[in-house]
């Protein structure tokens, strides 16, 4: 199970910047950057120029791809979503449903006729079907809300899907009659919920998701789960689509209990519920062998901790007998699908920043590639990218670098891929981008490994000074790696160098590392960020006076934690930040979550666990400049935590500003000009403070 807007990994990490996402409304002062106006450079304005390819779907026989693909609109400031297909063979390109609607949510039909799609086309979400032999498009629901989890029935007949469905409530108190012609103010919100609010979604109407059944031809779409639970896809069918096998925390404490959730199957005719897990933790995802036989499965056994990795598990539905396929494998499992030969799946992973495929076989036997997947966030550089298997062998994958943002790439049966398109290149075949390289050093606290990646300016020469910015991750339990970065590739062309790293505490390094800031955290994930910048500095060509350091979310934690220890930074810029963690686990959208696994006790059993990682209790040593930038609609770290930092910087009289993004969530860049302003907003403040340098820049 995933809530959205959570994670990169199942509750993992659960304020990364979110891979997708930053945005500043039309309110906030839009502050021209100082980069160059050369046309050869990346601009800010090029940033509705991007696109990027995502959720590549094999066709079963392997011989086409359709996928969505994402561009930005600079008339309406919102991305708009495509859905194209490829043939695998000849690599023709073309576009299958295209517009300024939205299209996605691409799924064949188990004959490969005929492509069911989700749009906005009549107004409000319905599910579609397209003929691929006519071109023709049926318009099958009318459904109250979007649809997700979409999934055909073996013989092609009937598509599952999950759906929100609105419960209404008597009011707690009845309001007198309003005369004709009144005008009231707005009725009162009654809030009864556990969680009731989320982050982009704003306060939550009161209601679950369920699981519908609607005939492929179109038609009454018929609600098979009921109660007061939601009801989690991916959906996968049985062999003869009697029962629909899903995940859900049927318990009647669910509420209470975010990291639960178990593996069922409904029966179609009936309705009637099957479990068939249970164990404390998370169990989800479930996917059924081409033969029928088998239900591959993630999960973990539920420790409290701040990471919890996923596992690969099978179940062999006669027996019920489960077999855990990864126990001794380091990594988090993404993703998985069944081989076509029933005999082994294709799972994806993170590992030192990049996402990856391997094959591994139902006994166990793992077969790495160098398959990697990357390339679905544009804004920072974290990890992403997804894949699918057709049931021929043939994989489709989303592919990118530091220079590129995804492209669709095929592979067959695990052989190195060919990249099939190539959105960008129009774009970037005529600019200079900032060239990247990784470096390793060790941590000043206890030697840790760290991994980071150095962005060098266009037109770098190591004769010259530059100045820098430490770009931090959010999370933590995240990872960034060697993947494309607009906000940071904006940064490099204004003339800095830009560092970004994996301190302790990130994703793709294994169990270990993930949890070396269990309970701890901010902690010594500070000495590794330090040790990273004294690396840079050693190489003789960072100007130790115009240092800048920013993050957003964890990273934004990081930041303000910077400065509460050290002045070495010329100025900072504090993101969606926690600040106070007894305030923010009581405010937080998803607050039950995250002091049951964040912390031992809570904020008034043991304050002093709670106000000893807090950086507002270091506010008192700050003299470092600090910017604070924030969406007015975080739920996730709310615009609270905020306030007290800003205020508390005012009150001692250290240069601050708050920098409040109207309408915007924790996912702040989701519009293309919020991107643009974040990053202007930030080199406007880091120029405000920067100093000349002795040596000279270029």
């Amino acid at each position: 199970m995933k809530i959205q807007g959570l994670s990169c990994q199942r509750f993992s990490a659960l304020f990364c910047g979110l891979i997708l996402a930053s945005s500043m409304g039309a309110a906030v002062a839009y502050a021209e950057a100082p980069a160059s106006s050369d046309s050869r450079l990346f601009r800010d304005a090029d940033v509705f120029e991007l696109e990027h390819a995502d959720d590549p779907q094999a066709s079963h026989r392997g011989q086409q791809v359709a996928y969505v693909r994402t561009t930005m609109d600079i008339m309406t400031d919102k991305a708009r979503k495509n859905i194209w297909l490829l043939d695998v063979s000849s690599g023709d390109h073309r576009p299958l449903l295209s517009g300024r609607d939205n299209y996605d949510t691409p799924v064949w039909s188990p004959s490969d006729d005929r492509i069911a799609y989700v749009s906005n086309a009549e107004g409000n979400y319905q599910l579609y079907s397209r003929w691929l032999d006519t071109g023709q498009t049926a318009l099958l629901s009318n459904l109250p809300s979007k649809p997700s989890a979409v999934s055909w029935s073996p013989d092609g007949k009937w598509l599952a899907f999950t759906l929100f469905v609105e419960e209404k409530k008597t009011p707690l108190a009845k309001m007198p009659a309003k005369p004709n012609g009144a005008e009231w103010a707005e009725p009162v919100k009654e809030v009864d919920a556990v969680t009731y609010r989320s982050d982009g979604a704003g306060f939550l109407k009161t209601g679950y998701k369920q699981i519908f059944v609607l005939p492929a031809d179109g038609g009454s779409a018929r609600q098979l789960s009921s109660g007061s639970f939601n009801y989690n896809g991916p959906l996968s069918w049985s062999k003869n689509g009697d029962r629909i096998f899903f995940s859900s925390n049927l318990r009647d404490d669910w509420a209470y209990s975010p990291g639960e959730s178990d593996i069922y199957s409904i029966d179609v005719a009936s309705g009637a519920i099957n479990q068939l897990t249970d164990r404390v933790g998370p169990d989800s995802q479930p996917r059924l062998s081409p033969d029928g036989k088998w239900l591959a499965y993630l999960g973990n056994d539920d420790r409290k901790m701040g990471h919890n990795p996923s596992n690969l598990y099978i179940m062999d539905l006669a027996s019920a007998k489960i077999v855990s396929l990864t126990e001794d494998f380091d990594r988090s499992i993404a993703d998985m699908q069944w081989a076509g030969d029933n005999k082994h799946l294709w799972i994806q992973y993170d590992d030192r920043g990049l996402g990856r495929i391997a094959k591994i076989s139902t006994s166990g036997k793992l077969t790495k590639t160098d398959l990697t997947v990357t390339g679905t966030t544009l804004g920072r550089p974290y990890s992403s990218g997804n894949f699918s298997v057709s049931a021929t062998g043939t994989i489709a994958l989303t592919v990118g670098s530091t220079q590129r943002p995804a492209d669709i790439a095929v592979s067959d049966n695990g052989q190195s891929a060919r990249q099939l398109t190539a959105l960008n290149e129009d774009l970037f075949a005529h600019k200079t981008l900032a060239l990247v390289e990784r470096m390793t050093w060790q941590s000043s606290h206890d030697g840790l490994e760290i991994e980071g990646w150095l962005m060098t300016p266009p037109g770098f020469d190591a004769a010259h000074q530059y100045p820098m910015i430490l770009e931090i991750h959010g999370g933590p339990h995240t990872a960034y790696g060697p993947n494309f970065s607009a906000e940071a590739q904006l940064y490099a062309a204004a003339g800095y160098v830009v560092l970004y790293a994996n301190p302790r505490g990130s994703t793709s390094y294994g169990d270990d590392f993930a949890n070396a800031i269990h309970r701890n955290y901010p902690g010594y994930d500070y000495d590794d960020l330090m040790s990273g910048v004294d690396a840079v500095i050693e190489r003789g060509y960072i100007d130790a006076n115009n240092l800048f350091v920013t993050g957003g979310s964890g990273g934004g934690v990081l930041t303000a934690w910077i400065v509460g220890k050290t002045d070495r930074f010329r100025a900072a810029v504090v993101a969606k930040p926690v600040i106070n963690w007894a305030s923010f686990v009581l405010s937080a959208d998803f607050a039950i979550y995250f002091s049951q696994y964040w912390f031992d006790k809570q904020p008034w059993e043991d304050i002093e666990s709670y106000w000893k990682l807090s950086p507002l209790s270091l506010v008192g040593n700050v003299t470092t400049p600090t910017m604070l930038l924030t969406g007015e609609a975080d739920y996730r770290t709310p615009m609270s935590e905020t306030e007290q930092y800003y205020q508390a910087l005012k009150h001692r009289k250290i240069d601050t500003m708050m920098v409040r993004i109207p309408g915007a969530s924790h996912s702040i860049y989701k519009r293309p000009s919020n991107l643009i302003a974040k990053v202007n907003n930030i080199l406007a403040w880091f120029e405000r403070f920067r100093q000349p340098s002795e040596q000279g820049e270029k």
